[in-house]
């Protein structure tokens, strides 16, 4: 298993990712990606837009400024609610998120506290400050939404977005109208949003500029379980821990029918199921890597009636770590806009006149990227990063057996043409093993070799980063025989 330094390692090595401006010794909370870092933040951001938006007719992907003014952050109640528990150090002054140091201490979540449970729970404890072991302070309210002064005098009150949901909200209506008026009706939008965290941490899990990934679908909760296909999924088993097991190392495999008799709404446990198959099935995550993580009332944010967290397991960072959640927003948003703006949110479908309410689908991009990292990676005499064909940063490696007698321009030109349709890198220095070895390190699942074969009209050997077999393939079959292997899932063992 990879530890978090032996990840971290890597990223840098290899160009995934590393701490921004470590020239200057870094910028806590922020992170810069590098050529094969971004490539692989790409291909799980397009997989997630193509699995995601295909789940309705009228799903789509729109983009919003990352900049709001006041009012529209006030009627969603981050303003006065999006806050974390601070705590100072009385000697250093040096501060930390409660929750965080409550968590290293017990090995438990400490979510939804009050600052006065935190008080009681420090003090219990004994917690200290971590840097020079001094009494830590009370607990105080920190909201987390970084300011703006807006125009030449400052005068206009904004904020960095803290989560791309608003900038869907303020763009609803104006959707439902240009899209014929229809529900249900999903708004996707991928970027960035920032959260000025306390005490950021763990690479990418814990940061003030993030990527986020959220679809949310506008609905009648009335109407929705009829409108999703429920009754093809009622009988598979969902990863779940529930809320007072969520400490645990475990989970139950559930079947969605019975999630709907324990009072879920039928739609919110369908869309379990397609969260549940993104991961199993097409980003290949182990099933008992996986899980759903219930909130209770205490620990779900202020806007949630039902709210799971996606969690996968991540020896780096200790365990289960969420990296998305499904969540059950009501009808919150649109009302609240409703409000503040004094414009009129409700719609009419059919006969009936409503507030749409919302089914968000949240990921954190960062958070996922790192966790294919951490699953994929296996140091040892062989490094190699096992990551799914069609996430790999460099889908084919293309070299000369060695480098003479013609072989290096018939593998250029192959590489040529490989470009047009895959990722592609071509290296003819060093030994064959350690080019190999280079590519198994940064992911790329497939390498091809032109030898002294391919020139009589052989074909050309392609080898699977894995397995480390190999088989000879046709030129002229060679690029339908990789977008089989890539695109279409086949295993490689089939052509084998």
């Amino acid at each position: 298993m990879a530890s978090y330094d032996d990840l971290m390692s890597l990223s840098v090595r290899r160009g995934f990712l590393w701490p921004a401006a470590d020239l200057y010794g870094g910028f806590a909370g922020f992170y810069d990606y590098g050529h094969n870092g971004v490539l692989l933040r790409r291909r799980w951001e397009d997989l997630w837009i193509e699995t995601f938006l295909g789940l309705g007719e009228h799903y789509h992907l729109i983009d919003s400024t990352t900049i709001l003014p006041e009012a529209p952050l006030k009627a969603s109640g981050h303003v006065d609610h999006f806050t974390d528990l601070l705590v100072a150090c009385t000697r250093c002054g040096e501060t930390y998120r409660a929750d965080h140091l409550l968590e290293a201490a017990t090995h438990e979540e400490h979510e939804g506290l009050t600052p006065e449970d935190a008080d009681a729970k420090i003090r219990a404890l004994n917690v200290r400050c971590t840097k020079c072991k001094g009494d830590l302070g009370p607990a105080r309210p920190f909201n987390m939404m970084f300011p703006l002064a807006v125009g030449p005098s400052g005068k206009d009150r904004a904020y960095l977005r803290p989560e791309t949901a608003q900038g869907v909200y303020l763009n609803f209506k104006r959707e439902f109208e240009a899209l014929r008026r229809r529900l249900p009706l999903g708004l996707a939008i991928v970027g960035r949003a920032y959260r000025n965290e306390i005490s950021p941490r763990q690479g990418t899990y814990r940061m003030r500029e993030f990527i986020q990934a959220e679809l949310q679908i506008f609905m009648d909760p009335e109407a929705f379980g009829d409108q999703v296909a429920y009754a093809s999924v009622a009988d598979v088993p969902v990863r779940v821990a529930w809320a007072a097991e969520k400490n645990e190392p475990s989970a139950h495999d559930v079947p969605a029918r019975d999630l709907v008799a324990r009072g879920l709404p039928s739609w919110y446990a369908y869309h379990l199921v397609e969260v549940q198959r993104f991961y199993l099935d097409r980003l290949g995550v182990p099933r008992d890597a996986f899980r759903f993580a219930e909130l209770d009332e205490r620990e779900r944010a202020f806007y949630n009636k039902v709210h799971f967290d996606v969690q996968v397991r991540q020896e780096s960072l200790g365990g289960f770590k969420e990296v998305g959640g499904v969540h059950y927003r009501t009808d919150h948003d649109l009302a609240g806009h409703a409000a503040m703006s004094r414009e009129r949110l409700s719609v009419t479908v059919g006969p009936k006149a409503l507030v749409p309410h919302v089914l968000e689908l949240s990921f954190g991009v960062d958070r996922n990227v790192w966790a294919l990292l951490d699953l994929g990676f296996r140091p040892g005499e062989r490094n190699v990063l096992r990551l799914p064909p069609r996430l790999a940063p460099v889908t084919v490696g293309v070299f000369p057996l060695v480098n003479k007698d013609g072989l290096p321009e018939r593998a250029a030109a192959i590489h040529r043409d490989f470009r047009r349709r895959f990722t592609s890198t071509y290296d003819e220095s060093g030994a064959i093993g350690r080019r190999y070895t280079r590519m198994d390190e940064i992911g790329t699942p497939f390498c091809v070799t032109v030898d002294h074969e391919t020139l009589e009209g052989k074909g050309v050997t392609v080898r699977e980063r894995d397995s480390q077999r190999q088989i000879r393939v046709e030129e002229a079959a060679l690029a339908p025989t990789l977008e089989r292997l890539v695109f279409d899932g086949v295993p490689f063992a089939d052509l084998a």
